[in-house]
């Protein structure tokens, strides 16, 4: 069941073209806002749909928790009644979101300047997996690639030493579509204020080699470099959750006042007090290793609760450190009702999570579930003007098509 969109961009409407991580969750964050995102498919579907345990066909976790909100048509653009209703579609589109390498889109003749005749202020969001003009311009791009070519991966063996390890998470994925989805609301946000539309090249490796070298750029940002790469406080080996007596927890005492009060509530108040190695925020920058040592000698002295419970007293910023299970129940996240369960038509209950930003004015919802294949293809190819008959023919299985 669908509810109407009370988001900032309801009537925006958004063809998307993408598939995997990147563009499924940048379009998904649209669709939250508001955005009528109608996603486009073809033979088996996004590649997603296949990925981790699925009680459904085609509903795999990880599709699950990028396709909310959007309507699924499953079209087949090697034939002429395909792309005659991507075509439509781009006439009725105030975005076309696409992460197909272009020269497939130009072959199909979807490149923005065929689409441009279509729509002449359709706002094209293409996003690539390296800035054209590079020398990478064109080559395929996922999430290990850009992790290793970016220097996160370098970080890592910064921090631990031995190899360069990739981050057990899709972070460039994910940090790329963060990047391409305010991309589309400029886009969208120059449009209304010009009535022009534009194309926009929102490309993986740049994305995030910008994001990793905001501080880890660090002493290289000068010429000659000042000092080495990596922020010394956040790759320190020492920066990591800190074990209790009986688990884990987070903690960052940051101004001078709050390290004297952490050393002293943990029995050590000599520590701020006479060694001049962590007199100051630069001398402990200068010295981070040795002081995460003595706070995880320190935070080995009380239990997680005994902590949380002093610190906050103390207004020392601390965190449990949860598993990934215990997130699931966080109470803070719970008490929001940003987790909480949802009931899907094809596969019951699931674990979802709210739009994370919150709009005073114009709330951004959850309306729809995560479509299954195809799930909307007749009803969109009615609203384009198709007839019963090729809508038929359209949406027959494969083998059972007409010639």
């Amino acid at each position: 069941m669908t509810t109407p969109p009370t988001g900032p961009l309801a009537g925006v409407t958004i063809l998307d073209l993408s598939t995997v991580v990147l563009g499924p969750y940048a379009t998904q964050l649209l669709g939250d806002m508001g955005a009528d995102v109608i996603k486009v498919e073809n033979g088996g579907g996004d590649i997603m749909r296949h990925a981790g345990p699925s009680p459904a066909p085609g509903m795999g976790a990880i599709y699950m928790g990028l396709n909310r909100n959007k309507r699924a048509i499953l079209l087949d653009l090697k034939t002429n009644d395909g792309l005659e209703a991507i075509r439509r579609l781009v006439k009725k589109s105030d975005v076309f979101f696409t992460n197909v390498r272009m020269d497939g889109l130009i072959r199909l003749g979807l490149g923005y300047d065929e689409l441009k005749k279509l729509r002449e202020d359709i706002v094209y969001v293409h996003c690539a997996g390296y800035g054209s003009g590079g020398v990478h311009a064109g080559k395929p791009a996922y999430d290990d690639l850009i992790q290793a070519a970016s220097g996160i991966a370098d970080l890592l063996a910064i921090r631990e030493g031995g190899p360069p390890k990739y981050m057990p998470a899709l972070i460039a994925d994910k940090v790329s579509g963060l990047h391409a989805a305010y991309a589309t609301l400029a886009g969208l946000y120059s449009r209304a204020m010009t009535g022009k539309g534009q194309f926009i090249e929102a490309p993986m490796f740049e994305s995030f080699t910008a994001f990793n070298m905001v501080e880890n750029l660090f002493g290289h940002t000068f010429i000659p470099p000042l000092a080495q790469v990596a922020y010394t406080r956040s790759s320190s080996p020492n920066r990591k959750p800190y074990a209790t007596k009986d688990g884990f927890i987070g903690l960052l005492p940051y101004s001078d006042s709050q390290w004297a009060l952490f050393f002293e509530i943990g029995g050590r108040p000599e520590i701020m007090r006479d060694d001049p190695r962590f007199s100051t925020y630069a001398a402990r920058t200068a010295n981070i290793n040795a002081l995460y040592e003595l706070v995880a000698e320190v935070a080995a002295t009380k239990t997680t609760d005994e902590w949380l419970k002093l610190l906050e007293e103390a207004d020392i910023p601390s965190m449990k450190c949860n598993t990934i299970v215990d997130v699931i129940d966080e109470p803070h996240l719970r008490g929001t009702g940003f987790i909480h369960e949802r009931q899907h038509p094809a596969i019951g209950p699931y674990v979802a999570m709210e739009h994370p930003v919150k709009f005073t004015g114009t709330p951004a919802s959850i309306r729809s579930e995560p479509p299954t294949l195809g799930q909307h293809t007749a009803e969109v190819l009615g609203e384009l003007g198709f007839d019963a008959a090729t809508i038929e023919r359209m949406t027959a299985p494969k083998d059972t098509k007409k010639s």
